[in-house]
């Protein structure tokens, strides 16, 4: 057998390491079929984080993927390859891979433009997925999986993007034929292809149905849901919004989107950990070298066009094109395509403020107006910081899984123990706060609304500070309100609280436990 270290590449963190450890002692007790599909998980161990990017049909989904990347190479226009997942991941040599459903592949260039070829030349009926491989260094820490959006197309683009992130309902017992083969069937497949994590994109109204869609596009298996640990919202297109329409925002464009994504935090919650708005098209643009200095120079002469007639031009792209004015009619066009009329108006606020401001600078305070830093801020602390222990319980979904669909008792009770030897260890408990987390998140442990928002907020965070509800209080407060969470949440778990509750009360006393002994360690005199 091939130890976890020689799978692939490096492990995310120690859990991931344990996690690996486990699939190899256990490839000789289980069938050949389930041992490949430990196989399978030991490699993506060894892989970056998959982050799934999903939400409704024209929500902005491969544009945001773009500015992400740094680079526009996914298709935003609807055709052929926008009814398709593709992955983006890292590699040597820049290449698009058409994965067919009976596993052929078929490698082919990028555009001249450098993006993936408008026109595949096979028949999409039978392509399963693109692979994109590109020599970026985001991707060194991170997989983009671009989706079909959801109220896609046509039947196949859903049906790709549930076989692809693990969302298709596994099949009976025996239903795939004769047993023993090292190959992994459908179900096993399904069990360890799905994302780890998701990037959920929302406009202006979140819909009853994106909750379902935030439900189906689970993290590994089709029982871990996306939730608070692995999955963040952006509030896409935040300069349509109107701010008459948000009360309170005045006439600020960018605040009522902030207040706009706060009331979708409290509708998604606890789905997800946050949303943030963003401008997805001024963020690619502006990242992935739309924007050039002829554009910056054309936005330095519409600054000097008097007050009255910008303020005319800036009311719609219509007015905007057709005015009289000495910037010809083909630039801003080109001008509105890059940047909508918000971005034009921020740019030439920005000229006027700082006449002498260089393509480069400009550039760089549109990313700024984007708001893409603090989504891939607030992507860095909720994936980034927490990959090992996402990795980790999404190997561990896919491990019970594949013991399951094994359909051997004997077999899906050595997993099951061996599993719980491992998380009946210390240094495991993160994934036991995991799966409490997930556990209230979704419903299957009905705790009080107080208790729940408590467990979310503990389990949610990775600052201290924000974890015990009091970001910014001296460390001496801090540890003696966790040691007195932690009686509180051990007497619950003792009396009144149900079996299951009092499973996730233990995780949470636990927790609590763990957060004060580290703030004696670093303040031992306090």
């Amino acid at each position: 057998m091939t130890a976890p270290a020689e799978q692939g590449g490096r492990l995310a963190g120690p859990l991931s390491t344990s996690v690996g450890n486990l699939c190899h002692r256990l490839q000789s007790q289980v069938s050949a079929r389930t041992a490949a599909g430990f196989a399978e998980v030991m490699r993506r161990l060894g892989a970056p984080l998959q982050v799934a990017v999903a939400g409704r049909i024209k929500s902005g989904k491969s544009t945001l993927v773009n500015a992400l990347i740094g680079r526009r190479v996914a298709p935003t226009d609807v055709g052929e390859c926008t009814r398709l997942v593709t992955r983006f991941q890292y590699g040597t040599v820049d290449r698009v891979e058409v994965v067919f459903t009976d596993g052929r592949k078929q490698v082919l260039p990028f555009a001249p433009d450098g993006s993936i070829p408008a026109e595949l030349g096979v028949d999409i009926d039978e392509v399963s997925h693109l692979e994109a491989y590109l020599t970026n260094a985001v991707l060194q820490g991170m997989t983009v999986i671009d989706t079909p959006g959801l109220g896609s197309l046509d039947a196949a683009s859903v049906s790709r993007t549930e076989q692809l992130l693990g969302a298709a309902k596994h099949r009976k017992d025996g239903e795939d034929g004769e047993g023993g083969s090292d190959e992994l069937d459908d179900t096993s497949r399904n069990a360890v292809a799905g994302a780890e994590a998701v990037l959920y994109v929302v406009t202006q109204g979140v819909r009853a149905d994106d909750q379902q869609a935030l439900a189906a596009f689970t993290a590994a298996t089709a029982s871990r849901e996306a939730g608070p640990v692995n999955a963040i919202a952006v509030l896409n297109k935040a300069d349509t919004i109107a701010p008459e329409s948000v009360d309170g925002a005045g006439d600020d464009v960018w605040k009522a989107a902030t207040m706009l994504a706060e009331k979708q935090a409290a509708t998604l919650k606890p789905r997800v950990a946050d949303v943030l708005p963003v401008i997805g098209l001024l963020a690619e643009s502006a990242e992935a070298g739309a924007f050039t200095s002829a554009d910056a120079d054309a936005l330095r002469q519409l600054s000097e066009v008097d007050d009255a007639s910008l303020e005319t031009m800036l009311i719609s792209a219509d007015i905007f094109t057709s005015w009289e004015c000495e910037v010809p009619s083909g630039v801003r066009l080109r001008l509105l395509e890059k940047l909508d009329l918000f971005g034009i108006r921020s740019a030439i606020d920005a000229i006027r403020a700082e006449p002498g401001l260089t393509a480069g600078a400009l550039r760089r305070k549109l990313l700024d107006a984007s708001g893409l830093a603090a989504v891939r801020a607030r992507l860095a602390m909720v994936f980034a910081a927490r990959a090992d222990g996402i990795k980790a319980a999404a190997a561990l979904a896919s491990v019970t899984a594949l013991a399951h669909a094994s359909g051997d008792p004997a077999e899906r009770q050595r997993v099951h123990d061996a599993i719980e030897v491992l998380l009946a260890k210390p240094e495991a408990h993160q994934l036991r706060l995991l799966e409490a987390l997930t556990l209230v998140a979704s419903g299957a442990v009905d705790m009080p609304e107080d208790l729940a928002e408590e467990v979310l907020r503990v389990g949610s965070n990775a600052d201290i500070g924000a974890q015990l509800g009091m970001p910014g209080r001296p460390r001496t407060e801090l540890a003696a309100y966790a040691l007195e969470r932690a009686g509180w949440w051990r007497s619950f778990a003792s009396f009144g609280a149900t079996p299951a509750q009092s499973r996730v009360a233990h995780v949470v006393h636990r927790a609590y436990f763990l957060i004060w002994q580290q703030l004696r360690a670093d303040n031992p005199g306090g």
